[in-house]
């Protein structure tokens, strides 16, 4: 018998991390309604950075189960629930599992995908109507004032929502783009690529690069456990000319990840009403105000370390050079020993190096005020402290740095600093890269220097692209519930959760604790225009 009740639909574009967390937000209404989902991969929930199209076995996802926001479970939870054989496809031992620990990206993705799973089910249950449209691309959408419009490769014709979530995640060049001797993303064809015993160059030193390093060596060879924990590279007879060469203008390495207290202990001095205060007197000076309450709270919580590097006579400007000292003064792979050393320790004794894990929390209080900043003081934030924030919260798993150490024995991988004057002349076969009169050959080169920001010219919705750009917003802009404004009396019906379009003033805003805030923000934010916009439908049960 039909049954008179609220419903709305919602679209959401994208089924990642942050497409999954809006969903899992949504599902918290009071009324169900309708969630029509579009996701272009095979399996919805899974998301790029984590499926197993995208990646091998051995790349490590950079997140604990510790650090992930649960969703029906946590990550923890879930795997201590999998059988041993499973795990064991990964080489995880189930009586090792701990909430600090570091597992390959595809057994999360699997956990996202279960949780997805669990979630349509729970959602069905609780009255919701749920469709799922995966291997299917959304090829345009438009905002109108009294609805959202939405082409897919699954419709004949457009479908109208009331609310849609663009959710898409990361944006690499298309696999059609790589070539024999270029490959311009990691994800753009490596994985299922030929990769020759020869002269191989990276772009970057980050774990998407030290990854893509991985994914050439271990066609050439093993990683062999020794009796002594030790870590060794056992190359092929045939692949004994393989080199790998890591390049970046400041040529040093990530550090590994560092034991601290999660969640994360509030700041004492750069706290939210401090950095608000600073914020009140407006743009001019505020990134020297902002850095004075930094210089204050790390000062307070260690004070030697504050006083080993000057830190009373280092400025905004000053203090990413003393920052990276003690790391451009020594050899790059002994450091990176040395740093392994130390954070294991730590981990185990539970100790916690206190400047690191200041920085670390004031990478957050300092994202909000980068978009009040001015142009000047925007240049100088994204070469000094932007620089020490991005190094200090992608740091790196232990195991990532076990495995390129074990690389850098066996004599196959090097680092190349290439300072901000050098020339890359790239060929079909091949690339040549000159620093300071030195000539460097690679026949393979891979780009791996991440997510760039993306513009509105980018947005691969025609409609809604046009839209934008004919009110002038070259970039989108959002508001902060991540709804796109600028679009007049149409505004407020299309959230832009996909993080390429939102690094231009959120420069850190990357992984999946950002995703589930994203999520969370988009998902309350649409669940109180929909109880604020409610029309009673007769609908068939």
């Amino acid at each position: 018998m039909p049954e008179s009740r609220s419903l709305k639909r919602v679209a959401i574009i994208g089924a990642g991390p942050t497409g999954l967390y809006t969903f899992f937000s949504l599902l918290k209404a009071d009324i169900p309604f309708e969630i029509v989902i579009y996701e272009q991969a095979l399996e919805a929930g899974v998301g790029m950075p984590y499926s197993d199209e995208e990646n091998l076995h051995l790349m490590l996802a950079n997140i604990a189960s510790i650090e992930i926001p649960p969703l029906t479970c946590t990550y923890l939870d879930w795997l201590r629930r999998q059988s041993a054989v499973r795990l064991a496809r990964y080489n995880v031992d189930m009586a090792e599992l701990d909430e600090r620990q570091f597992l390959p990206r595809i057994l999360l993705g699997e956990y996202f995908r279960d949780q997805f799973l669990a979630l349509v089910q729970r959602g069905k249950e609780a009255g919701f109507q749920i469709t799922v449209n995966e291997s299917c691309q959304v090829t345009d959408l438009e905002e109108r004032e009294h609805e959202v419009r939405l082409w897919a490769e699954c419709h004949e014709a457009p479908v109208c929502f009331d609310l849609a979530i663009v959710a898409t995640g990361h944006v690499w060049p298309d696999e059609d783009q790589a070539t024999r001797s270029f490959f311009p993303s990691p994800w753009s064809g490596l994985l299922d690529a030929h990769i020759p015993a020869c002269k191989v160059g990276i772009i970057g030193t980050s774990l998407s690069a030290i990854d893509a390093a991985m994914a050439v060596a271990i066609q050439h060879g093993r990683f062999v456990e020794e009796a002594d924990d030790a870590l060794r590279f056992e190359a092929d007879e045939r692949s004994q000319t393989l080199s790998i060469t890591l390049m970046s203008r400041s040529g040093i390495l990530p550090e590994a990840d560092f034991y601290c207290p999660i969640p994360y202990e509030p700041l004492q001095i750069a706290t939210p009403a401090a950095i608000s205060h600073a914020t009140a007197d407006g743009p001019d000076g505020l990134l020297d105000r902002v850095f004075t309450l930094m210089a204050r709270e790390i000062k307070a919580v260690d004070p030697h370390w504050s006083a080993r590097i000057g830190l009373r006579n280092l400025d905004a400007d000053s203090f990413a050079d003393a920052y990276f000292e003690d790391r451009h003064s020594h050899d790059a792979f002994r450091w990176s020993a040395y740093n392994l050393k130390e954070v294991e320790c730590n981990k185990r004794e539970g100790r916690t190096v206190n400047w690191r894990y200041a920085i670390l929390r004031l990478h957050e209080a300092v994202q909000d005020v980068v978009p009040l900043l001015t142009d000047s003081d925007r240049r100088r934030f994204d070469v000094g402290l932007a620089r020490v924030f991005v190094d200090n919260y992608s740091a790196i798993p232990s195991e990532s740095i076990r495995r390129l150490l074990a690389l850098q024995r066996s004599g196959i991988i090097h680092l190349l600093e290439l300072g901000l004057d050098y020339t890359m002349d790239r060929k079909p076969d091949g690339t040549t890269v000159n620093v300071g009169g030195v000539t460097h050959v690679f026949r393979v080169l891979i780009d791996a220097r991440g997510q760039k920001p993306l513009k509105t010219e980018n947005l691969p919705f025609g409609r809604l692209r046009r839209q934008l750009l004919a009110a002038g917003e070259s970039r989108p802009i959002v508001d902060e519930d991540y709804f796109l404004k600028g679009l007049g009396a149409a505004s407020g019906r299309i959230a832009l959760g996909a993080l390429p379009y939102l690094m231009h003033d959120r420069p850190f805003i990357q992984g999946i604790t950002a995703s589930a805030k994203i999520g969370s923000k988009i998902g309350n934010a649409a669940l109180r225009v929909i109880s604020a916009r409610q029309d009673v439908v007769t609908i068939s049960e």
